[in-house]
């Protein structure tokens, strides 16, 4: 008890990011399976040099923790914790190359309080290893440009090839590489270096997987991440609400202080290079230039284009330590009241699931839905089960099943990854099938709305009564269940 008392005494800001890591670690077991966290365990349970919709970093570490820990719920996100937990511990490494001892506390504290540190701790996306790789590769950069490491060129190239093998949006750490470079009086002439461009050759390298597997698949998920959307945010439909709501969003993951704090510092940034060509200094150029590109890129697309919540994280780590710079101690101390009062609310929401969640997008109900199938099968042992809501419920009742889940491209729509399995759905003719079907809005009791895709695959379409689960005494969620007869593939 001395020794923590001691080390709390003189570890104040540690101290405080492990009893926030304690908090997630204490919580992981009461949070059940969420969609995402099913999907990717799907990427790992059908290895694959690539997939559809992402990369497959996620489902590959996945793959790792559950052969070396065995298959659960639990498993998934203490997969998910290390991890995050890593990219602190890396977080904290690169922050002490800018920072003074005193600003250093400040930075760990900031982003360990952050929400979206709980998120990335607590549910499988690729965001999850992107953030440990991109950290690690500015580590690298940095030892490579300001301590004129050669060696850390290398070790920097294989970060960023691991941070692109986790998603695409990794492609902006070459793009600040680059434009870090072009702007720097004193390291442009790096450009022409050999090292520069065998750091770029190896992270190609390391990313051939990915190309590989998109190119023998008509580059789907390229076009799936690139053209697909380029065409919406090309049409330039004009929506206020996409731009508040990203605004609500990163006031959530940031909380309201450092979020105000990052926009501050980058008006004043922005300011100064725009109107007065008054660049900064190169470390703090070298921060900018792996902020800027994708805090306001993602930020200026909001006023035509829906940008998720987690497309800006990346800008996150080193947007962090520039504001730490910036922020008083008074306003951290609110940042961090701020931090624990949103906490002690989300366990009680994990705990006693206070506030219904009107979406697919919950920890709540699969596992209830399972058992409830399962039971479905024993009644009519001789059907495949199906559901078509995009990916959730099939990955979720493939995670808990022992047996083949397919998805909605069973009746001809289009389903992520489920798509290039090499499914030969023609095996299924003349099969009967269990077709489940979230109501995710669950606002009454009323039976469902048959899909018109069912019929054109299926001979009859009976709807049995509803799945129904419960939360003590209160039903939160309904899953509309169908019998389909005779199914004829397309």
């Amino acid at each position: 008890m001395n020794i923590l008392k001691i080390f709390i005494k003189k570890h104040p800001a540690i101290s405080l990011v492990l009893a926030f890591q304690l908090y997630r670690l204490l919580l992981l077991p009461f949070m059940g399976l969420m969609p995402q966290d099913a999907y990717y365990y799907f990427y790992g349970e059908n290895l694959s040099l690539s997939y559809f919709d992402h990369p497959g970093m996620i489902g590959y570490l996945l793959r790792i923790f559950t052969t070396l820990f065995g298959k659960s719920v639990f498993t998934l996100k203490l997969a998910d914790f290390v991890i995050t937990s890593l990219t602190l511990l890396s977080f904290y490494k690169l922050a002490s190359y800018f920072l003074s001892k005193q600003k250093l506390q400040y930075a760990i504290v900031l982003i360990g309080s952050t929400i979206f540190i709980s998120i990335l701790s607590f549910n499988s996306t690729p965001d999850v290893p992107l953030l440990l790789f991109w950290t690690t590769a500015l580590i690298f950069l940095y030892k490579a440009i300001f301590k004129e490491k050669k060696i850390h060129w290398i070790w920097a190239g294989i970060a960023m090839g691991l941070a692109f093998d986790s998603k695409y949006t990794a492609l902006f750490l070459q793009i600040g590489l680059v434009g870090f470079l072009i702007f720097s009086n004193k390291y442009r002439k790096l450009l022409l270096s050999p090292w520069f461009w065998m750091s770029i050759i190896i992270s190609v390298l390391v990313t051939l997987p990915v190309f590989w597997w998109n190119y023998q698949h008509d580059f789907a998920s390229f076009l799936f991440q690139s053209s697909n959307r380029t065409g919406e945010i090309s049409e330039l439909n004009i929506n206020p609400k996409n731009f508040f709501g990203a605004i609500g969003h990163q006031l959530l993951l940031l909380l309201p202080v450092l979020f105000s704090v990052i926009v501050a510092l980058t008006l004043k940034y922005l300011k100064k290079i725009i109107f007065k060509f008054n660049l900064p200094s190169d470390k703090t150029l070298f921060l900018l230039a792996f902020f800027i590109p994708t805090f306001v890129g993602f930020f200026s697309l909001t006023f035509i284009y829906w940008v998720k919540l987690n497309w800006m994280m990346p800008s996150y780590i080193t947007g962090i330590i520039l504001a730490s710079i910036f922020i008083t101690k008074k306003l951290l101390k609110i940042q961090v009241i701020i931090s624990i009062i949103i906490h002690v609310l989300i366990s009680l929401q994990v705990l006693f699931y206070l506030v219904p969640i009107k979406s697919d997008d919950t920890w709540v109900g699969w596992e209830e839905l399972a058992e409830e199938t399962q039971k479905l099968k024993k009644e009519y042992p001789d059907t495949f089960i199906f559901s078509a809501d995009n990916y959730k419920t099939s990955a979720v009742l493939d995670f808990y099943l022992d047996e083949k889940i397919y998805a909605q491209n069973i009746i001809g729509l289009h389903a992520k990854h489920f798509d290039y399995l090499g499914d030969n759905l023609t095996i299924l003719n003349g099969k009967d099938a269990l077709f489940i079907d979230s109501d995710s809005r669950f606002k009454n009791y009323d039976k469902g709305k048959i899909k018109p895709e069912l019929s054109k695959y299926f001979q009859e379409i009976k709807q049995l009564e509803p799945i129904i689960i419960k939360k003590g005494d209160r039903d939160i969620r309904k899953f509309w269940v169908f019998y389909c007869t005779n199914y004829q593939s397309h």
